[in-house]
């Protein structure tokens, strides 16, 4: 009996070929199953037909999740369909996944926080450095402005620090060790990140319960906590939904050529990156927090600006070497 990871992946290479325009008739080899006339799909539809299982627990932030409750299993049915076939982000975030989380989970061991809360940033911008939502929240923590100024982040039409990734995940891991303080489960201090601490507590009080997975929400703040734990069960094993990435498909992380530290204003950041044999397109990429063509400095705060490698810029994707082995196939 075939297994679900070859059923999934053999459905989406029949869908890709079907929209390919390449009829039902043509035999398809698929590792060591031979697909016969009969055993091709008719229809677009058909190619989409298998639904991933759901797992009957999820190990989370050192807390074990069990899903044999009707709503909790439900939910997690539709978060982990959602990610199994929203084809390009999962793609893109295991991709990205494989530059930024080197970067973020020291910080995170470093302040004392779970690993498993990287899988928060991955739901709340999908890994995009430059996310930013329309409600005005930007940076891969998805911070909004005030909150980013209570944590420490510098926010302004200049300097938005939100998009500093190392200083936004510190700031991101004071807001989650308050609510743990407040909460004592990681799952609750999630949704907290999602609905605010004082929505969650009223709804605590209200509803006369302790943890959030038994709360009556919102359904963006339910399906929140649910999304969190999906993205960890698909980017822990992303074969067995059907993702065949090979290393060369990684995007690697590229060590900054050297980091200036300034105390100084930049009058024009342009004339800065030629200074350092960079464009200003790829200053502005490293440092996405720039905000604009100089950079202000009326407080005297002290600011590390990485300047990129010009030539690892051409990496060799032959080279990549994968975060984690599990997420790729060669």
């Amino acid at each position: 009996m075939p297994t679900l990871s070859n059923t999934i992946r053999r459905n989406k290479l029949l869908t890709a070929l079907l929209y390919m325009g390449i009829g039902a008739t043509i035999p398809l080899l698929l590792g060591h199953q031979q697909l016969t006339d009969k055993e091709m799909p008719q229809s677009k539809v058909a190619a989409l037909a298998v639904s991933p299982e759901v797992p009957k627990e999820v190990h989370f932030a050192n807390e074990l999740i069990t899903l044999d409750r009707s709503d909790l299993r439900e939910r997690m049915d539709r978060e982990i369909t959602a990610f199994t076939y929203s084809h390009q982000l999962t793609l893109l975030m295991i991709k990205r996944a494989n530059r930024y989380f080197p970067i973020i989970e020291p910080i995170l061991k470093e302040c004392g926080i779970p690993d498993d809360l990287k899988y928060l940033m991955v739901i709340e911008s999908n890994l995009s450095p430059l996310a930013k939502s329309p409600a005005g929240a930007a940076g891969m923590w998805q911070f909004m402005p005030e909150t980013g100024r209570k944590y420490g982040l510098e926010v302004n039409a200049n300097i938005d620090e939100r998009y500093n990734i190392e200083k936004a995940t510190r700031a991101a891991c004071d807001y989650l060790k308050e609510s743990y303080t407040l909460y004592g489960d990681w799952m609750t201090v999630a949704a907290s990140y999602n609905a605010g601490q004082n929505g969650i507590s009223r709804r605590l009080e209200q509803q006369g319960v302790t943890n959030a997975m038994d709360l009556w929400l919102v359904e963006e703040t339910s399906r929140y906590m649910f999304r969190i734990l999906a993205a960890k069960t698909v980017l822990e094993n992303p074969k067995a939904y059907g993702f065949m990435l090979r290393r060369s498909q990684l995007y690697p992380y590229i060590a900054p050529k050297q980091i200036v530290t300034t105390t100084r204003q930049i009058d024009d950041l342009a004339a800065f990156a030629q200074q350092h044999g960079v464009t200003v397109a790829q200053l502005r990429e490293e440092n996405p927090w720039l905000r604009e063509y100089t950079m202000n400095n009326k407080s005297g705060r002290t600011y590390r600006i990485r300047i990129p490698d010009a030539k690892a810029l051409h990496y060799d994707p032959q080279a990549t070497k994968p975060h984690y082995a599990g997420w790729v196939v060669d």
